[in-house]
């Protein structure tokens, strides 16, 4: 899926001065609720704030996306979160079968988006076949997905080689981190704004502790911001914080 409007060359990180016109953050959050202690209140919670906030997305643990479909029932006039569910989360380390296996099962349940771990395994062994067919995989279920390829923990010859077999297999969008590591930055963003060359779009996801953090990846070139902490930026954006 390649997003031509992205550009090829990563912008300038700046803060954005308190005075300056702020992006409407809402429609590029991703909001998440995959802590592994989360139930069933905490999953239709995190449905509820995305609708009243109006937020992009709801991205979820594939165990719960039958629940959050029923909290998001699609219409045929109204506009809805998309429903985003995480397969082989966090780690990736499953056999292919078994993640083809989770995604094929959240597709069926409502998903739609995924956001993948890929074969970090195979990435390290340097198995580009293997790496390939694992995404292969999923692209066949005819989904958006994007691959979560922990940018701020890959040397940047294995990030490069991740990013290009993530668009050969079809990812729209390359996302920072699962969270379960190093917090999304500026510099991600702009390294894998770079290595797609507009042929993929970014989501960061990790750590986005304020307004001012969400703020400086947008700047960067994110257009998808996974965060649990969406209701609190909306609240400070609108405060003028």
């Amino acid at each position: 899926m390649a997003l031509s409007r992205l550009g090829t060359d990563p912008p300038t990180t700046r803060s954005i001065p308190l005075n300056a016109e702020r992006p409407d953050l809402a429609p590029l959050i991703d909001h998440a609720q995959l802590d592994p202690l989360a139930g069933r209140e905490a999953i239709e919670r995190c449905c509820e704030e995305a609708r009243h906030f109006g937020f992009v997305g709801v991205c979820v643990a594939s165990r719960w996306v039958g629940l959050a479909r029923e909290r998001l029932p699609r219409t045929s006039g109204g506009v809805q979160p998309r429903l985003v569910s995480v397969i082989g989360f966090p780690f990736g380390a499953v056999p292919p079968e078994i993640k083809r296996a989770e995604a094929q099962q959240a597709a069926e349940q409502g998903a739609d988006e995924l956001d993948v771990v890929p074969d970090f395994g195979a990435l390290t062994d340097g198995d580009s076949s293997a790496l390939l067919a694992d995404l292969a995989a999923i692209a066949e279920l005819d989904l958006p997905f994007k691959v979560i390829v922990e940018a701020g923990k890959l040397a940047p010859d294995a990030l490069e080689l991740l990013v290009e077999v993530s668009i050969d297999a079809g990812a729209g969008f390359l996302k920072t981190g699962s969270g379960f590591g190093p917090a999304a930055t500026t510099a991600q963003v702009q390294t894998l704004r770079q290595l797609a060359r507009g042929r993929a779009a970014i989501k960061a996801s990790g750590g986005i502790a304020n307004l001012e953090a969400a703020l400086e990846l947008v700047s960067a070139g994110a257009t998808r911001l996974g965060t649990s902490r969406g209701v609190a930026l909306i609240e400070a954006l609108r405060a003028g914080a």
